[in-house]
């Protein structure tokens, strides 16, 4: 039995506020991040790119415009350039507020007691080994988990801190859910925690058995993205670890009342 995700240990399943909760307060910004902590959420997950210089930032678009009241890709331009970018354009009464992209570095100083599930957008080695120095930089690798679509940065991030927490990539998850089918269980995953939506298209991916399956193997289930009460109970009852939330004021009281 390999050693299990912490999130198995806990007493209650753990409320992730999405991109700090992006239905309440302009995404991926410190203001959503702190509005989400202050609703009694037990972590933030966010996702992080590198600007121009080289600096892991925090945003989930390659681009700019649809958030922020700049246009382009988000790599031209440098870290100091995006901190000064309007990230809340699109939010009144938000907007003009001096919100800029956030870097890595700065969210992991400003939230130092939160849990956090960290996307890594790209799947570039590099962004993977810096968003690791950020986080041994911060003294904060025993409360971070990194997630990613793409398993060459999840490779990259694992071979270069071995003890860092990691969720499975896509083909990672892809391929637990057709062994979960013919009851073929995992041996020595690489991964910590399945960070995944309930339905992928047409394929259910998060169901009763697949949560036994993962917890079989010591691996963490947090869903995303669950913003209806109803999913959430459902979700709860057939024991996932963690609710990942546009509306974390609802993911806290559900999880509260269970």
């Amino acid at each position: 039995m390999p050693k299990p995700h912490p999130a198995l240990s806990l007493s209650r399943p753990q409320v992730f506020a999405h991109r700090g909760g992006s239905k309440l307060r302009p995404e991926n910004t410190t203001i959503a991040f702190d509005h989400g902590l202050s609703l009694g959420a037990d972590g933030l997950e966010f996702d992080v790119h590198l600007s121009r210089d080289g600096v892991v930032v925090v945003h989930h678009d390659s681009t700019l415009e649809r958030t922020t009241d700049r246009t382009g890709p988000l790599a031209a331009l440098t870290a100091d350039e995006l901190a000064r970018v309007d990230a809340a354009a699109r939010w009144d009464p938000f907007r003009g507020q001096g919100i800029g992209v956030p870097t890595l570095r700065d969210v992991l100083r400003r939230y130092r007691d939160a849990w956090l599930i960290i996307e890594l957008k790209d799947n570039d080695p590099e962004l993977a080994r810096r968003t690791v120095d950020e986080i041994r930089a911060a003294d904060a690798a025993d409360r971070v988990a990194l997630g990613a679509f793409g398993t060459r940065a999840l490779r990259a991030a694992r071979a270069y801190e071995p003890s860092l927490l990691t969720g499975a990539g896509q083909e990672e998850t892809r391929l637990a859910l057709y062994l979960s089918w013919v009851y073929w269980k995992v041996r020595h995953p690489p991964y910590d925690a399945f960070q995944v939506p309930e339905w992928a298209g047409t394929t259910r991916v998060v169901s009763p058995r697949f949560v036994k399956y993962a917890h079989d193997a010591g691996v963490a289930v947090q869903v995303w993205t669950v913003d209806e009460e109803a999913d959430m109970r459902r979700l709860l009852s057939w024991g996932v670890n963690g609710i990942i939330s546009d509306r974390p004021d609802v993911a806290v009281r559900v999880v509260k009342h269970r």
